[in-house]
């Protein structure tokens, strides 16, 4: 029997809620069926896949090293972890959670500094002044070198975060950071403010398939049935099933309607229902509850219509 395919999950938290909501919303049910403390997974109805539970850091190292298939994992962990991650994984999908934007902030206090190029300018004058190079507290020495070194600027150095980012300021380990952001309450909790153009990454979960790993050939047919029930999902995410029901249905008004209008049946027994549906991109709808009027003949008949996804058909 050959090894199963890993699919690398985050532990704990949102992340974890968010991915097992995202495979379920797909009819991929993730298991634990040794207890929920277990750290190893399966997926119902799928034998030959195991589910590792780790945390975003773990996922991308065991994606950069081959040791999983697959995983979910923020894409500002690849691009800081894994140089040139082009070679080594493909971002498959976005998942749309796990939003958080890699920023550089400044103190508050800096009030002529709103641009890289004003940062620029600052950074030039405290070394002429003190003789030394700003001090940027980050977890993110890679993306920061790049974004720094694509704006011109060198008169800085790192200094490794092991700890809370934001504060380094104000402990005064450090002049600036950059670090990741979803509102930015918390830099403004700690006196900091956001460059205008300094948003390095918008980052959020991503599907991750690992180029390296051990792709048999049962792996890539189990990883093929995954990946088909994702992208169905992700279509039907993009309409909505527009239904009504109103008495007095029958098959020459059914006839009617589906020429004018292009309404489907969702069953043989429509008719006996005497319900109707059309799907609608979601652009063109609003989810909800909403009243509408629908003409037959030269009656107004109110109907309740319900939006719902039509995922939810099956």
């Amino acid at each position: 029997m050959s090894a199963p395919l890993i699919l690398a999950v985050p532990s704990k938290g949102r992340l974890q809620q968010n991915a097992e909501a995202f495979f379920a919303r797909a009819g991929l049910e993730l298991v634990k069926p040794r207890g929920a403390r277990d750290y190893r997974g399966a997926i119902a109805g799928f034998d030959d896949v195991e589910i590792a539970y780790l945390s975003a850091a773990e996922i991308t190292a065991q994606l950069s090293q081959g040791a999983a298939h697959l995983g979910i994992t923020g894409e500002d962990l690849i691009r800081e972890m894994i140089p040139q991650s082009e070679e080594s994984v493909i971002l498959i999908a976005r998942l749309g959670f796990g939003f958080a934007n890699v920023v550089v902030a400044v103190p508050q206090a800096w009030i002529d500094v709103r641009t890289m190029a004003d940062l620029d300018d600052v950074a030039t004058a405290f070394r002429l002044k003190h003789e030394r190079k700003m001090r940027l507290a980050t977890k993110y020495a890679n993306l920061t070198r790049d974004f720094f070194a694509a704006h011109g600027i060198v008169d800085y150095r790192i200094v490794e975060s092991s700890g809370a980012t934001e504060a380094a300021p104000a402990a005064g380990t450090s002049e600036m950071i950059v670090d990741i952001t979803t509102t930015g309450a918390t830099l403004a909790a700690n006196g900091l403010k956001t460059i205008e153009d300094g948003v390095i990454l918008r980052s959020q979960a991503n599907l991750v398939a690992a180029r390296t790993a051990s792709w048999q050939q049962t792996h890539r047919e189990t990883a093929r049935l995954l990946l088909d029930r994702i992208a169905a999902q992700k279509r039907a995410e993009a309409f909505a099933e527009v239904r009504t029901r109103f008495t007095g249905l029958n098959d020459k008004l059914l006839s009617a309607a589906r020429e004018k209008f292009g309404v489907e049946t969702p069953c043989s027994r429509c008719t006996a229902r005497q319900t109707v549906c059309r799907r609608w991109p979601t652009s063109c709808v609003k989810t909800g509850r909403r009243r509408y009027l629908l003409r037959r003949s030269t009656t107004f008949i109110p109907a309740i219509i319900r939006f719902t996804p039509s995922s939810r058909r099956n």
